[in-house]
């Protein structure tokens, strides 16, 4: 059972946006493409705070339609925001300590999108590192501590976790030595998300359901992007341009987290516009062509908050 209402009238709207950007000169967009979205009566900012009952604010609903949301695909740098939430969760349970470095490791991993990073923060949840491959039986003992992720995850109790896996750091040439043995022979156990995991993942955040309403401010914080002209021009790789956000106008607000790689064109936000709903909006877009596609995403969320 989906965490949103399925709302008949945005399927269907969803359902032509998509089509319309298959004609526009994308031949078999439809099966390179996962998309959730939520729309809301009011901000999601912070909502939860506001509940004496977290039960009763996840039964609260919102309208929302999907296209392949369960659909499972590379999550490429999109899995950071997990990795963001775990670490909170972690620091919530005494499991890490609060370290100036492991701050600036969780900035920079979302910000600015560091491999690097990454790196140290999976290091640091599951008590693993990299190196060269492993015997058995140490590199069992080795993958079973890469696990701890994954292991909170299926503790949720999301049903939008199945055929999900996140235990593997991002990388910008790839994997050597042990983490490429954890990949498998077939990179059978590379990481996977689906757009609807991570539309409840981020649903939670925004509205400070997941960890605490001081957790969610901080990763909010770390979230949300500036679309500022000047500032975007200044940094190349801001993940608004060519992602959701290039496709909001002046003096919106952006929450989001990017992922693009050769094979892969990404995108997780929540967004506000003045007079319109807020939205949540997650898209998944696998490919060659998609990767270098910088115009499909933009469009995809100009035609859904015009819907």
């Amino acid at each position: 059972m989906a965490f949103y209402c399925p709302d008949g009238a945005m399927a269907q709207q969803l359902e032509a946006v998509v089509a319309g950007l298959e004609a526009d000169g994308r031949p078999g967009l439809a099966a390179q493409l996962s998309i959730t979205w939520l729309r809301y009566e009011h901000s999601l900012i912070n909502s939860a705070s506001q509940a004496t009952d977290l039960a009763r604010f996840w039964a609260e609903a919102p309208a929302g339609a999907a296209w392949r949301g369960q659909q499972s695909r590379y999550p490429a740098s999109v899995v950071k925001l997990l990795y963001l939430v775990a670490a909170e969760h972690w620091l919530q349970q005494q499991l890490l300590e609060n370290t100036p470095e492991l701050q600036r490791a969780l900035a920079d991993m979302i910000r600015d999108s560091s491999n690097d990073a990454t790196g140290l923060v999976l290091d640091l949840l599951t008590g693993t590192t990299s190196g060269p491959e492993l015997p058995q039986p140490a590199f069992q003992a080795w993958s079973e501590r890469r696990q701890l992720v994954n292991r909170w995850c299926e503790e949720l109790g999301w049903g939008e976790w199945n055929g999900c896996n996140a235990c593997q750091k991002t990388w910008g040439d790839g994997p050597y030595g042990r983490e490429r043995q954890s990949y498998g022979e077939q990179r059978e156990n590379r990481n996977r998300l689906n757009t609807s995991f991570t539309a409840r993942l981020l649903h939670g955040v925004i509205s400070g359901a997941l960890v605490s309403p001081p957790a969610g401010q901080r990763m909010r914080q770390l979230l949300q992007r500036d679309l500022d002209p000047a500032q975007r021009a200044a940094d190349p790789e801001n993940q608004v341009d060519g992602f959701l956000g290039g496709g909001l106008p002046a003096g919106a607000r952006l929450w989001s987290k990017a992922g693009w790689m050769s094979q892969a064109r990404h995108d997780a936000a929540y967004i506000e516009v003045e007079g319109r709903a807020p939205m949540l909006l997650v898209v998944f877009s696998e490919g060659r062509e998609r990767a270098a596609d910088e115009q499909l995403l933009p469009n995809l969320c100009r035609q859904l908050l015009e819907a």
